[in-house]
């Protein structure tokens, strides 16, 4: 059976097939992917309300993409303290938001009861914010700083109000890649392993793939399929976000950012590929907003949120650093031909324009 009547049956593709799917015409991949997007999701876009906070800069890794680390380029340290991370919880909490999004350095000064403190405190003040916090990479960093087993970390978070976690900290699993561009952190298998854990909590996390960089489109393949193969497995991942690399601050020195085609196709490709994560997320903060809006039609289901302030990809030159406006996303998806869903964090719909 070719690879068309593969795509034309949906049925599951092996790595040479998958791989063979970038050769494939821009349009006919965008056939296939949006033929799944709609079967699934209709015109739907989801977004949710949001908040991005990232409570310290000072990290002890050196990572050759990373924009944002204080240890490196960025000479302006900081760590907010406690009364600041509430502070602004609390004021974004009046602008309606469903979640709050906690990712930040690894800060081997702050120490375990610090995170662990101000998640409880948000959870005691706010009970109907989502806490999404603690990428794998940082439960690794606290792992090893502390001497403790992942799970007993995990059930700190679980324990002190956590309630998802985010993908970050996946980057692109190709251990050859991944000690060039993050050697030191997190491993690709512990990632998975960590995830793993999670989901057996019964909790849903996320999963990423930052592409764009040093990596293979073998890289970008083979990262999927690790991330199909586990949720095979747990089926916790309730989104896959193919974070799109910014060439600014770092040292990694990619000249050529990549093609808004490559990008695209990457998007259809994991839209094909990933067919057991039901949601496709182009996060707006990195493929910029019109691409994000675009890749609607290549598989993408969702645009992430209004985030308010980012820290992480506008270091590096995205162009996110104060968010979106509710009205102005849900005009933006209405004008895109598409139906505003606003959701929650695990995918429930909140209300649909």
């Amino acid at each position: 059976m070719n690879l068309i009547d593969k795509l034309e049956k949906q049925e599951r593709l092996n790595f040479e097939e998958a791989l063979k799917l970038y050769d494939l015409d821009l349009f006919t991949l965008a056939h296939y992917a949006n033929k799944i997007r709609e079967e699934k999701f209709g015109k739907k876009t989801y977004f949710n309300i949001n908040r991005h906070i990232n409570p310290t800069n000072i990290c002890k890794d050196v990572c050759q993409f990373c924009a944002y680390s204080a240890s490196r380029k960025n000479p302006n340290q900081y760590t907010l303290s406690h009364e600041e991370i509430l502070n602004i919880v609390k004021n974004s909490s009046r602008n309606g938001i469903k979640e709050v999004h906690i990712v930040s350095a690894h800060n081997p000064h702050t120490g375990l009861k610090w995170y662990m403190d101000v998640f409880k405190k948000i959870r005691e003040n706010h009970p109907e914010i989502h806490i999404k916090a603690l990428t794998a990479a940082e439960i690794h960093f606290l792992s090893t700083e502390y001497n403790l087993s992942y799970e007993e970390v995990i059930n700190m978070m679980i324990e002190n109000g956590i309630d998802s976690m985010p993908g970050g900290g996946a980057e692109i699993f190709d251990e050859k890649v991944r000690k060039r561009i993050c050697g030191g952190k997190v491993t690709s298998a512990q990632w998975l392993e960590i995830h793993k854990l999670w989901h057996e909590k019964g909790r849903k996390s996320n999963a990423t793939m930052l592409f764009g960089h040093i990596e293979s489109r073998e890289n970008r393949i083979d990262h999927m399929f690790r991330l199909r193969d586990l949720q095979d497995i747990t089926g916790g991942f309730n989104a896959f976000i193919p974070l799109v690399f910014q060439t600014e601050n770092n040292y990694l020195k990619v000249k050529e950012a990549l093609t808004g085609q490559e990008i695209l196709k990457t998007y259809a490709i994991a839209r094909i590929v990933l067919d057991n994560i039901p949601n496709i997320k182009a996060y707006w903060a990195t493929s910029t907003v019109k691409l994000a809006l675009i890749a609607q039609e290549f598989g993408a289901n969702d645009v992430d949120g209004t985030i308010e302030k980012e820290s992480i990809q506008s270091a590096a030159g995205a162009n996110s650093r104060n968010g979106i406006a509710q009205k102005e996303f849900v005009e933006l998806i209405k004008n895109s031909g598409y139906i505003p869903v606003e959701r929650d964090s695990i995918y429930n719909e909140l209300k649909v324009w």
